[in-house]
């Protein structure tokens, strides 16, 4: 794609610089340390799966069971309790279930821990593995697929059977993309829920059972509809790892995945959050399941005009963090977002220039731009055009991954009809305006160019801002988003521990192989 906006290249360089900078000194931090929902996760990978009588999920009888060694890896226990009692990992799964503390099981040598380590990750990878051939293959097959950008829509009535009925006729209406909004607060659930689930509110819970359940239903549509229909879910939060886990074996297609969403619009503790953001992100890296970030939500709390820098700023740094993850480019859908005043004179001009400023200085990302939320009404003809002009410039402007705007925007369970209304004007757009970037060019004084110009430079002077002062300030000053968050406050604080000397984890270890990572897992 030819770049209109002749955008200083030094000054990209300097801003990706910079943000390796301020990720660096994050990642000594991360490196050093795991959490407690890393742990589980861990256990997660290896096998661990199942509920007691009360739904409590194995992997967290597991951690509460021996909280005071999670420094020290909770898999060599796991892998020792495989060895020692003969059991295979799902009977294991339940004795654990059924009351067996494997902490009081004696500790066999290291040697029979690792032999049991090496089969489980030989099953870890084969399953990983055949979902990565098995979602290449199908895009491969379907050649509709490379249209772009994406459709993306949302189901969210709380049951997952209900949520199965909407997604298969969003598909069928032209949907790409089925995104099962997570039920309200779960993310500060320090637990994963098991089974499926009926009851959610404002959403569904996020299951491995229920990401089974819709996995299915997708693939049945999509032989239907010879299109691959991606789906996604939520891997933030408390558990945010653990979701990253359960949508790899599942063959979740996307997840929303950001670096710093969780403390600013969540409060979970910013230690937790970046070192479980790393996890996370190495097994979506593996699991060649594309990352959707949050800098969409900037602009619901910040004006779009005034602070459109912060946004590029997230972008740089969620990029750097996630090539810390080994993550490919190609993975990375950073998010941005549609959220002008309508009231304001031109204000579809910067709208466009910053969609375009994003797609040309992240070329290779399968972008996510996000629709009018902010300033949406209950005039639903005044909403329907907001929705047509962000239509417009998704197109025009290259986007890979376009959420659409429903009539009924803010309640999070849309009509049917309204799901079918946004995909039909979004497929008329798409169609009528197709090369139209290619047709045109910009003014050297245009303001599409001068806008586009005036964020990349403010963009420089808040990450030169960062680097001086370190993110932990920066966050806690509200620079992002206008929110303003203490480093040892926040959710989950309490789950993050030092590794000691001797830490063993071989997931850890597997991915980072599998991703290239340098290994510093063992030092304290």
């Amino acid at each position: 794609m030819e770049k209109k906006l002749k955008l200083s290249e030094k000054k990209i360089e300097k801003a990706r610089t910079l943000a390796e900078n301020i990720t660096g000194k994050i990642q000594n931090y991360i490196d050093s340390h795991t959490t407690v929902a890393v742990e589980r996760a861990s256990l997660r990978l290896l096998g661990a799966d199942g509920a007691d009588k009360n739904g409590v999920p194995v992997p967290n009888i597991i951690a509460d069971s021996l909280k005071d060694k999670c420094g020290f890896g909770l898999c060599k226990y796991y892998l020792n309790a495989l060895a020692k009692t003969g059991l295979d990992v799902k009977e294991l799964n339940e004795k654990i279930a059924e009351g067996l503390d494997i902490s009081k099981i004696d500790m066999a040598d290291l040697k029979s821990v690792e032999i049991k380590a090496k089969e489980e990750i030989e099953k870890l990878d084969k399953r990983l593995e055949e979902n990565v051939s098995y979602r290449n293959k199908k895009l491969s097959e379907f050649a509709e697929n490379e249209k772009k950008p994406w459709i993306y829509v949302i189901v969210a009535t709380g049951n997952i059977y209900e949520d199965v009925k909407q997604a298969k006729a969003a598909a069928s209406q032209g949907a790409d993309i089925i995104a099962v909004i997570r039920t309200t607060a779960q993310s500060l659930l320090d637990y994963v829920p098991y089974g499926a689930t009926t009851e959610g509110f404002g959403g569904t819970y996020a299951t491995q059972e229920n990401f089974k359940i819709m996995r299915k239903a997708l693939d049945e549509v999509s032989e239907k509809e010879k299109r691959y229909i991606r789906l996604v879910n939520y891997c933030s939060g408390l558990c945010m790892p653990e979701i990253a886990a359960m949508g790899a074996m599942e063959r979740l297609d996307m997840m929303l995945n950001d670096s710093m969403y969780g403390i600013l619009f969540r409060d979970i503790n910013m230690y937790r959050t970046f070192t479980d953001q790393f996890f996370s992100r190495m097994i979506n890296a593996r699991a060649e399941i594309i990352i959707n970030t949050g800098e969409d939500n900037y602009l619901t709390t910040s004006d779009a005009v005034e602070k459109a820098h912060t946004v590029l700023a997230s972008q740089f740094l969620n990029e750097s963090f996630a090539k810390r993850a080994g993550m490919k480019e190609e993975l990375m859908g950073l998010g941005h977002a549609f959220e002008m005043n309508p009231e304001i004179k031109s204000g579809f001009l910067m709208e466009f220039s910053q969609a375009l400023m994003a797609r040309e200085i992240f070329d290779k990302h399968p972008l996510k731009y996000m629709p009018p939320t902010k300033f949406m009404t209950g005039d639903i003809f005044k909403g329907y055009a907001m929705n047509t002009m962000f239509n417009f410039v998704s197109k025009a402007t290259g986007q890979t991954i376009e959420l659409l705007g429903m009539l009924t925007e803010a309640i999070h369970t849309p009509y049917m009809q309204d799901r079918a209304l946004a995909i039909k004007n979004a497929l008329y757009v798409h169609n009528n305006i197709d090369g139209f970037l290619e047709e045109i060019e910009f003014k050297k004084d245009s303001t599409i160019r001068k806008r586009a110009a005036q964020v990349l430079d403010e963009t420089v002077q808040m990450l030169s801002s960062v680097k001086k002062i370190g993110l932990f300030k920066a966050i806690e000053s509200g620079m992002f988003a206008d929110v303003k968050r203490p480093p040892e406050g926040g959710k989950g604080l309490e789950g993050v521990f030092e590794k000691e000397n001797g830490y063993y984890n071989p997931v850890e270890k597997y991915l980072k192989n599998k991703l290239g990572i340098a290994d510093t897992a063992e030092a304290k």
